[in-house]
């Protein structure tokens, strides 16, 4: 069974807890990592200035305390994190979405932001996912 890392663990903590709870159901049966949790102003800046972000400080979910957004992605042993293959983010949140549904937990993916079921190829944030 997959098992959060250190850093994974700790960038977690950061997150309201039902983004918690969802991921650490999410692990049990997908190997993933929480790359990002709460962002602080530089941090948030840079991913705006970046094009990594739609949002300057304070306005995105990542900013508050504890954050009511995430950032995680698949991993694949033997491969990593699979960051060119947009295919297996969607697998990946189509999982994540699922679980969120099973536990009465309502998110938004960055890969479909009117949560329409379609994709989002305008800004997808393949590994963002937020309270809605």
């Amino acid at each position: 069974m997959p098992k959060f890392g250190n850093r994974s663990k700790k960038n977690l903590e950061q997150c309201e807890k039902q983004l918690q709870d969802l991921f650490n159901e999410v692990i049990k049966y997908f190997d993933c990592s929480v790359i990002c949790g709460h962002r602080n102003e530089h941090d948030q800046n840079e991913a705006f200035h970046s094009g990594r972000s739609k949002v300057k400080w304070p306005n995105g979910m990542h900013n508050s305390k504890p954050s009511g957004a995430v950032d995680v992605v698949p991993y694949y042993t033997g491969e990593g994190i699979p960051w060119e293959d947009k295919e297996r983010f969607i697998l990946f949140a189509g999982f994540v979405l699922g679980i969120a549904s099973q536990m009465d937990i309502s998110i938004r993916w960055g890969g479909d932001w009117s949560s329409n079921r379609k994709i989002n190829n305008r800004f997808f944030d393949g590994p963002h996912f937020e309270l809605a």
